[in-house]
């Protein structure tokens, strides 16, 4: 019995217990490291708003900082392409059986989802058979590929909070009751803009290029791109004379792990944990792993090389379904290509170095760059999603 493991026991169902309880109660479900930051900027948005209100669910330690109770950590159940799953199935089939206990035994005040969608929209139907409202805060990414997705999310989702521009049309235009909140990583940026500056451990005045590498959130990513990205950066500091490297660490990554990988490279490899904003403006240009942190790069206005890699199958299979003109989120926002992509089998060495070259030694390309970076940043809103999500969130749960 799920009510017996060491997932969910006896004892805190009964602290949640519907019949007794004297506080509302959310179950929330972030299965990615973008997903558990962005969850902690709503659960702490939420709290500001009803301290009494407790969350339950599936996340990380920023989640975890906020007070939630973290039933199967987010790092346990991140995948990305088809073939990667595999490995973890056990652990999502196990989450999703826990979950739709949770749901059905103390039936939470609503269930907060967050991108993730394959898991997500199958815990969306349940709860509304249920009758637990659901919100989807981050929209998964149907409008580039399984666009047939939104009926079930019209059936299924009460409220979407959408971060990205353009997604509020596209659900508004298929019956889905949608608002564009803005996007909570500009509440991030915003919240340091009084950086005090770099950690001491990085050589800020070096007078060659400084390079970032993010290769990822995911080990299956680290480990399938972090490679091509040193030895390109190798090539670049034979091409300059000299470079240093800042890998912000994400925090789903434990520092040896980052450095058992870097320890043999030549290159000045500073690891480093912090403001990542910060850290990406201390950067000349950054090689990027598509998804979340294009973004965090654009918003920081550091130009930015974008590479993007999984299994040979996962590949094959999502070009047949894939269907828009760029990987890169900034591109998309953008609306056209701002940095270059490199994809599947053009993530070379040769070909990341390339790009960075044509970049760091062309001005006028590099400030055009910048300029719309700024322009991105500009659409993504001034701030205070997770506080507008906040709102979505309380009125759904007094409903």
């Amino acid at each position: 019995m799920l009510s017996n493991s060491k997932i969910v026991n006896t004892y805190d169902l009964k602290e949640v217990n519907p019949a007794t309880r004297d506080f509302r109660f959310a179950l929330v479900v972030a299965g990615e490291a973008s997903g558990d930051l962005h969850g902690s900027n709503l659960i702490k948005s939420i709290r500001r708003l009803d301290p009494s209100i407790r969350v339950w669910g599936i996340g990380g330690q920023k989640m975890e900082e906020q007070g939630v109770r973290i039933l199967i950590p987010s790092s346990d159940m991140a995948v990305v392409g088809l073939t990667e799953v595999l490995p973890r199935l056990r652990t999502i089939l196990r989450a999703n059986r826990t979950l739709k206990y949770i749901l059905r035994t103390v039936r939470p005040d609503l269930l907060i989802l967050i991108d993730y969608p394959e898991f997500n929209l199958h815990l969306a139907g349940v709860a509304k058979r249920l009758g637990i409202p659901v919100l989807y805060y981050v929209s998964p990414q149907i409008w580039a590929w399984r666009k047939g997705r939104v009926k079930k999310i019209a059936r299924r989702v009460d409220r979407m909070a959408v971060i990205l521009p353009f997604e509020e049309d596209f659900y508004k235009k298929r019956g889905v009751n949608v608002d564009y909140v803005g996007n909570p990583l500009m509440d991030e940026f915003n919240a340091g803009i009084d950086r005090k500056g770099h950690p001491s451990e990085f050589d800020a005045d070096s007078p060659y290029p400084v390079v970032g590498l993010l290769p990822g959130s995911r080990k299956e990513e680290i480990d399938r791109l972090l490679p091509d990205m040193l030895r390109a950066a190798e090539r670049l500091k034979r091409h300059f004379g000299g470079l240093s490297c800042i890998l912000p660490l994400a925090p789903t990554i434990e520092h040896k792990y980052a450095r058992a990988l870097t320890e043999n490279s030549p290159l000045d490899v500073a690891i480093l944990r912090g403001d990542i904003y910060e850290l990406l403006e201390r950067c000349d240009i950054a090689v990027v792993t598509s998804g979340t942190a294009t973004l965090q790069t654009a918003i920081s206005l550091t130009p930015m090389v974008i590479v993007y890699k999984v299994s040979p199958v996962s590949y094959w299979a999502g070009r047949m379904i894939i269907d828009v003109p760029h990987i890169g989120l900034v591109n998309l926002v953008a609306g056209h290509e701002v940095a270059p992509e490199l994809i599947q089998d053009q993530v070379e060495p040769e070909n990341i170095a390339r790009e960075v070259i044509g970049i760091l030694e062309d001005e006028k390309r590099r400030e055009k760059i910048k300029r719309e970076l700024q322009d991105v940043r500009d659409s993504l809103g001034s701030g205070g999603a997770s506080l507008k999500t906040a709102r979505i969130a309380l009125d759904l749960m007094k409903a």
